[in-house]
């Protein structure tokens, strides 16, 4: 097996995990600080990197659509979803379709992560102030 195609199993296993976490990250309540990072990083790139390369832009779908093309692939989609919908499932995503699919899972995902960690914010504010303090003789 050759570097490149330990770097293409590299990205669709890093990638889609990330995707992945970004979705469900907030089910975990350990897991809950880390997944409103990664939530926040993935917007503000895709925002703030998109002012240059595009509204959307991913490094990562960059960086692994680099690897696929020298193995040989062509054509790929601009949405990192297509390409792997179609990769995994054979089911080919129209492009509105996997846009609308991205967006609103990352907006739905960082709405209720923000939520959930303002909640166990102010769960451990509230009960930091109802622990009884030890009073020293």
């Amino acid at each position: 097996m050759s570097f490149y195609h330990l770097l293409d199993w590299f990205f669709t296993i890093f990638h889609s995990s990330l995707m992945i976490f970004n979705l469900i990250g907030w089910c975990f309540t350990k897991l809950r600080k880390l997944n409103l990072i990664t939530l926040l990083l993935t917007a503000s790139m895709w925002t703030i990197a998109g002012i240059w390369y595009g509204l959307g832009y991913c490094p990562l779908t960059d960086w692994h659509y680099d690897v696929l093309r020298l193995l040989g692939y062509q054509n790929l989609p601009n949405s990192y979803l297509q390409f792997i919908t179609h990769r995994l499932t054979g089911i080919n995503l129209s492009t509105p379709v996997a846009d609308i699919i991205t967006v609103s899972g990352l907006i739905l995902s960082l709405v209720i992560s923000i939520i959930l960690n303002y909640r166990d914010y102010q769960n451990k504010r509230k009960a930091r102030k109802e622990t009884p303090k030890i009073l020293e003789d």
